[in-house]
């Protein structure tokens, strides 16, 4: 559980992270998060002398283009919300990862046919009126939390189904996304428009710290998940966006009250029935294991 909470809190903190590197464009930062992400993970493959699976995996079309689509997905959320937080959208960017257990649950509905109970249909279309409120109040969709939770949600679906684990997988993912992140940067340096390169020392820290820090919590969300039931797990989840609204609305005083609350507090309904759902079926599921009945 240490773990997990210890990953989600770092995710959660994020935003002071990349709001320190506000002169930088989200592109360019996205790129060396990208780079510096692929070096951070490669050393610690050599730590561990752990390269079989990369020979396996080159020879595999399939496998590539399943880890090729999702990186896509990956590094579209990163910019994403890097582009969010910088321009002082912080909670909107929080509203994207409250509602992705929502998502995950209406793709596992539509792309592989699993079943709804009652109740998780309720969640859902609490949800979906939060955010027609939201809608209605602001005068357009809330896009930013939308594409957030739209993109994490279908990341996850692929790497739920993927071959290889997250450091693998993670790995890999970079390593398709850095021949574009290196073209980028060389594109810039021919226009003389690369910000490293006239940035101060300690930017430039940032920049490669950008590794370890997107590394780090996804290795201690991996190692608490094999270890947690899959219900801590759930509630453990909300965290890290708690952490950014609490850091949008009180450190960056961003809006954040009457209509928008409202809409917010539809959402959180939505969270809550779906979470006590998810323990009152995982508690039945026990008790009928202990009597030796089967499970519905």
């Amino acid at each position: 559980m240490f773990f997990a909470a210890t990953a989600y809190i770092l995710w959660g903190m994020f935003p002071l992270y990349f709001k320190l590197l506000q002169g930088v464009a989200a592109p360019q930062i996205l790129m060396h998060r990208i780079i510096w992400s692929l070096a951070f993970v490669l050393a610690a493959l050599a730590w561990r002398r752990q390269w079989q699976w990369l020979r396996k995996v080159l020879r595999q079309p399939r496998v590539l283009l399943g880890f090729g689509v999702s990186a896509l997905l990956l590094s579209s959320n990163w910019l994403l919300y890097i582009w969010a937080v910088n321009g002082g959208r912080v909670v909107d960017a929080s509203l994207g990862y409250f509602i992705t257990p929502l998502v995950n649950v209406l793709l596992g509905y539509l792309l592989l046919k699993e079943k709804l109970r009652p109740l998780q249909w309720a969640s859902i279309a609490l949800a979906a009126a939060g955010v027609g409120w939201l809608t209605w109040q602001g005068g357009q969709l809330p896009w930013i939390g939308l594409l957030l939770a739209a993109t994490f949600g279908t990341y996850g679906l692929l790497r739920k189904t993927a071959a290889l684990g997250p450091l693998e997988g993670l790995t890999l993912e970079t390593l398709l996304l850095v021949p574009l992140a290196l073209g980028y940067l060389a594109l810039l340096n021919a226009q003389d428009q690369n910000t490293f390169h006239g940035a101060s020392s300690a930017t430039r820290w940032l920049l490669a710290a950008s590794g370890p820090i997107t590394a780090i919590p996804l290795l201690l969300f991996a190692a608490g998940a094999r270890r947690i039931p899959l219900s801590t797990l759930g509630f453990l989840q909300y965290i890290a966006p708690t952490l950014q609204l609490l850091l949008g609305v009180w450190l960056y005083r961003e809006p954040f009250g009457g209509a928008r609350l409202a809409g917010f507090v539809t959402i959180w309904a939505a969270l809550a029935v779906y979470s006590a759902e998810g323990l009152w079926q995982a508690h039945r599921s026990r008790q009928q294991r202990k009597i030796g009945q089967p499970a519905l």
